[in-house]
């Protein structure tokens, strides 16, 4: 059973920086590609970033393109989502999910199989 645990979030100014962690356990986790998503108050989840289990493959939102970036460390079980130029339309809770079926990462939340209890991302302007 893999567990997922979101930390890094908080409470930031327009213009500043944040580093989200997701660590997993239970299983390889080298061997299955994670995402990160978002969903604010009264707003459906959606996608922010994704990577391959190889991390040689990361889809972005378009609206996060250029200021966030998606990375893991296989050997720490860990994925991360640097995110600089934060703004208030980025605040939000934010999930790490794994994706134990496909190679290349999805941006569709339905098809991952398992989900962290999400981190919050406040961000003041």
């Amino acid at each position: 059973q893999v567990q997922l645990v979101e930390s890094g979030g908080g409470l930031v100014q327009a213009g500043g920086s944040l580093r989200l962690s997701c660590v997993a356990s239970g299983r390889t986790f080298s061997r299955y590609a994670m995402g990160w998503f978002r969903q604010a108050p009264g707003k459906e989840r959606e996608f922010v970033a994704a990577i391959s289990y190889g991390g040689d493959i990361t889809p972005y939102a378009d609206t996060v393109k250029g200021r966030f970036t998606i990375s893991r460390t296989n050997a720490k079980n860990t994925v991360y989502l640097q995110m600089n130029n934060l703004q208030p339309g980025d605040t939000a809770v934010y999930y790490c999910a794994a994706d134990f079926s496909r190679a290349v990462p999805t941006k569709t939340p339905g098809q991952y199989d398992r989900w962290g209890p999400g981190t919050q991302v406040t961000v003041s302007s």
